[in-house]
């Protein structure tokens, strides 16, 4: 690895700070004096390459490898460039930049459009699909279709084990017309599988290998030896839903796919026209690949419809982390992630050296957005937009924690972009993952509705292989992370922010977390989450609030010498676990934020923006009884600004739980926060004015509206239970 210079925090700051403004000042579309211009277009031909007489994207790299003496910018005029394979620049295309024509919004795509549809007397739709192309995705008029799902299918009756899975008597896939189409989609923890049903037999199901035993315990390969998250392990609760099977094709903006036929069947939502409409797959794998080339810049392009094939093969999706998966029916025993597979992506880059990928847009993929990876140093992604992405959207870096230095990734950056639907398909894929790398900047992203978590550094579960690495100096910084860790994708144990491995130098600052895991339905979910080994970092100046679980988390005694100061949170955490391990001058159990927290995060993310401002909580200074106490969980417990403590009473017939607000007070809200177990459940809340009802279980938190005038706020459970709480807001 490269030595770098020792830079005080301030002069670092600076540093860093002077050239993200360079980078993100210089302008794309300016050419220097005597800079030869070629030009492209999707209807290209030829070898002028003139804004006149264009050529394909392929032809301008060519010509370009032939001018000598010359700065060379190839620009892409306007329209969709339909790629049979991707534009492959090497080390011989070395210094072109490559953009958009003034005015122009060119796209790279992968996409096959789907035509000749017909009508089925059912209200479906279907069409012939061309030889090599197997969809998993449907895009129609640019919205992304669903492929025909089905309920969930607990454990008890499609109990996985590590050769099949039961079930195919109870939930009819044995009279399927076509159940080896079909795949079975579970989630366990942070966890997400997708494996074909290869065969049935009776109540037995059989799926696709190594998709399976990839999936499954046993293999010494899929994880740290303490790991039980597989597919036949104690923490699997059942399947969460099977799809791709006719059977299932039941809800509007559902498609499934016929191997045998080859056709699609669309049934249209509202308003929809099949003679009409633009219907899209995604065909080909990769748009874009940069290999060994350095200085090279890509600006104003966008990608689409770039494919990933692996999950629709007999490797499907083995999840381990991160959207990264397991793949081969063999290989050597990995407790620490060394061998992990990244998803395909619509750009990637290896082995670069001062690459820029600048406002692009990538959307409607299949996979992932980009990856910088192979040893890719002084690179970057910045000012580009992710939307609707089936896996993560940028990926930087590898999984072997000692490279040599070839194939070390340093001083690259990922900043000013927006991340906003990622992982769609495979929901335990992240915003922004970084293996080892060195020096990272990872600054003023914003990132919004991703399944899992944000952005995530670091690698390797602390195993033994992983303990050294080259991970140090990274930067996470004035990012904006909000509503990850969404509950409804049912992947757990992550955070807005997470990290594993010793990291000297890395620093977590001025970030803006809201929302991450917010309504769960257990204690599971961070904001920053320093997980495993993670070590020797800094966090401070982050303002963190409506948080599932812990606003910081540090649990592993190995974890040492973490910092956590200066933080401004609606809650607590417990102290941080490790040697050396320290809170410091945290602002901790907000009910409002104060105007430095709020500058702090108005600024953050790739514009700034809103800020979700606290509430005054009535409750925070009233008196707290209920009806009996379980050991030391007392009512006052969920007064305490602190989600991770917990009241709880004995389980008898109309338990309660109550607040003195300690006059009457006009409220508009009540926030139940469920306790750690999810105990609370079918209870009434009772007003001066009245009762309202709350069926299930609270969740962390349940949140009623509602308008009364009242003294007292009483929790009454309906049945014979606890009433066990962290925590009860009350907002006028």
């Amino acid at each position: 690895m490269s030595r770098h210079m020792n830079l005080g925090r301030g002069t670092a700051a600076t540093a860093t700070a002077a050239f993200l403004a360079a980078l993100l000042a210089a302008p794309a579309a300016q050419a220097a004096p005597g800079t030869r211009t070629l030009y492209a277009a999707p209807d290209g031909h030829g070898t002028s390459c003139t804004v006149a007489r264009p050529c394909t994207p392929e032809g301008a790299r060519d010509l370009a490898r032939t001018v000598a003496g010359r700065e060379v910018r190839v620009l892409l005029k306007d329209g969709t460039y339909r790629l049979d394979e991707p534009l492959k620049l090497g080390a011989a295309d070395s210094g072109v930049s490559w953009g958009a024509a003034p005015g122009a919004s060119p796209v790279l795509s992968g996409g096959q459009d789907i035509t000749g549809w017909r009508q089925n007397t059912d209200g479906t739709w279907s069409a012939d699909v061309p030889a090599g192309v197997t969809p998993r995705q449907l895009f129609v008029d640019g919205k992304r279709a669903t492929r025909a799902r089905g309920e969930a299918c607990a454990a008890s009756t499609c109990d996985a084990t590590r050769t099949g899975m039961t079930g195919a008597t109870a939930t009819g896939i044995g009279q399927w017309q076509h159940p080896t189409d079909a795949e079975a989609v579970i989630r366990v923890r942070w966890r997400n599988y997708h494996c074909r049903i290869a065969a049935v037999s009776g109540d037995i199901m059989t799926f696709a290998q190594p998709c399976w035993t990839n999936s499954a315990s046993g293999t010494d390969r899929t994880g740290p030896a303490w790991d039980t998250t597989t597919v036949d392990s104690t923490r699997y609760s059942g399947v969460a839903f099977f799809e791709n099977a006719p059977e299932l094709l039941d809800k509007a903006g559902e498609f499934v796919w016929n191997s045998t036929d080859r056709t699609v069947t669309y049934l249209p939502r509202k308003g929809e026209n099949m003679r009409h409409a633009q219907a899209v797959t995604p065909r080909t794998e990769g748009l874009l690949v940069v290999d060994g080339a350095h200085d090279v810049t890509v600006s104003g392009i966008g990608f689409a419809y770039a494919a990933y094939r692996q999950p629709g093969t007999d490797e499907g999706y083995a999840g381990m982390q991160a959207g990264l998966t397991l793949t081969g029916a063999t290989g050597p025993v990995d407790h620490a992630g060394r061998f992990y597979t990244k998803p395909a992506a619509a750009v990637t880059v290896r082995g670069g050296r001062a690459v820029s990928i600048d406002s692009t847009r990538f959307t409607h993929l299949g996979g992932a957005g980009a990856v910088l990876e192979a040893g890719t140093k002084d690179s970057s992604v910045t000012r580009s937009a992710f939307t609707d992405l089936s896996s993560g959207a940028v990926y930087v870096g590898d999984t072997e924690p000692m490279p040599g230095s070839e194939l070390t990734g340093e001083r690259n950056t990922v900043a000013y972009n927006t991340i906003s639907r990622t992982g769609v398909e495979y929901t335990d894929a992240v915003g922004i993952w970084a293996g080892y790398e060195a020096g990272l900047t990872v600054d003023h992203n914003s990132l919004d509705h991703l399944p899992y978590s944000g952005i995530s550094v670091g690698w390797g579960w602390n195993q033994a292989e992983a303990q050294t690495s080259v991970l140090r100096d990274n930067k996470v910084t004035n990012n904006r992370i909000t509503n990850v860790m969404e509950v409804a994708q049912q992947q757990h144990d992550g955070g807005a922010i997470y990290t594993q491995g010793a990291q000297p130098g890395t620093v977590l600052s001025g970030n803006y977390i809201n929302r991450s895991a917010y309504g769960n339905t257990e204690r599971d979910g961070n904001g920053i989450y320093l997980d495993e080994q993670s070590s020797y970092i800094t966090v401070e100046k982050n303002v963190i609030t409506r948080i599932g679980y812990k606003w910081v988390s540090n649990w592993a005694g190995y974890g040492i010498e973490n910092t956590a100061r200066d933080n401004w949170t609606d809650t607590a955490a417990p102290a941080l676990g490790g040697r050396g391990s320290v809170m410091a001058d945290n602002l901790t159990g907000l009910d409002r934020l104060p105007a430095e927290a709020l500058a702090v995060a108005a600024r953050a993310g790739a514009r700034g923006g809103p800020v979700e401002q606290l509430r005054t909580d009535l409750a925070r200074s009233g008196t707290a009884t209920q009806s009996s106490t379980e050991g030391t969980a007392t009512a006052e417990l969920a007064l305490d600004a602190d989600t991770n403590t917990d009241t709880r009473t004995l389980a008898e017939a109309g338990s309660w739980w109550q607040v003195d607000l300690g006059s009457v007070r006009r409220i508009r809200q009540v926030e139940v926060w469920n306790n750690s177990t999810a105990v609370t459940a079918d209870f009434d809340i009772v007003t001066d004015d009245g009762t309202l009802h709350v069926s299930g279980k609270a969740l962390r938190p349940t949140v009623i509206d509602l308008d009364s005038r009242t003294r007292t706020v009483k929790i009454v459970a309906t049945g014979t239970g606890r009433v066990a709480l962290s925590q009860v807001l009350v907002h006028s």
